[in-house]
């Protein structure tokens, strides 16, 4: 079986519909759909929803692979554009601070890292061995990614996948990870537009490159 992460029902109606999948469950605010090869939730947005899902979905495995497709805002403005996909291989809390250089707080001070993949799927950019950074909050602030950009060199900001990234550290499921950020906007005072006219075409290239790894 094949698990998949999304955030958002616009996000995974397109996999929703192209592999024929059926809601079998449904909570306050996730969403969980199913044949006979996939199981895919959809958490919402938010870290702890992220959270939650991930935990929840876990429930239908063992997985083959776990896979979060996501859209997220691009911070190679000069390089990348709408459409383009990164697959991740770090992730970084952005928004966790505690003053302390206790190890034991290494967990939600430092990344999490996952095996890279390269992929080739025509007519779409990837990039692979991105870094991401995981906030919660809508990024529509250049200063704001400067910041980010200084202190982690992440590729693409969101929402999600650290949470995500933690669920399955915590049970060893980390070899089966595979994350996908398909750029919809460029996190600065236009994110808000941009990521609504370009949420289709984002998810699109996203799951020709999902297709790919299934």
């Amino acid at each position: 079986m094949i698990a998949i992460v999304c955030a958002m029902d616009d996000e995974a109606k397109m996999i929703i519909k192209k592999y024929n999948l059926e809601k079998i469950k449904e909570t306050k605010f996730t969403k969980i759909y199913k044949n006979e090869k996939i199981v895919l939730v959809v958490t919402w947005i938010w870290k702890i929803q992220a959270s939650i899902g991930t935990m929840l979905l876990l429930n239908y495995g063992p997985f083959e692979k776990i896979i979060n497709i996501w859209i997220a805002g691009n911070t190679w403005k000069q390089a990348a554009k709408a459409g383009d996909v990164f697959i991740v291989n770090e992730v970084f809390q952005h928004d966790m601070y505690l003053p302390f250089e206790w190890s034991h707080l290494d967990y939600a001070k430092k990344s999490i890292k996952i095996n890279d993949l390269k992929l080739n799927v025509e007519g779409v950019n990837i990039y692979s061995g991105a870094i991401c950074a995981s906030w919660d909050q809508f990024i529509d602030d250049r200063e704001k990614i400067k910041k980010i950009v200084e202190k982690t060199w992440a590729n693409v900001v969101e929402m999600e996948a650290f949470a995500f990234l933690s669920v399955l550290r915590e049970f060893d499921l980390l070899d089966k990870a595979i994350v996908i950020k398909s750029v919809s906007d460029t996190a600065d005072e236009n994110a808000h537009t941009e990521h609504e006219f370009n949420l289709d075409l984002a998810m699109e290239n996203g799951i020709k490159v999902l297709d790919n790894i299934l």
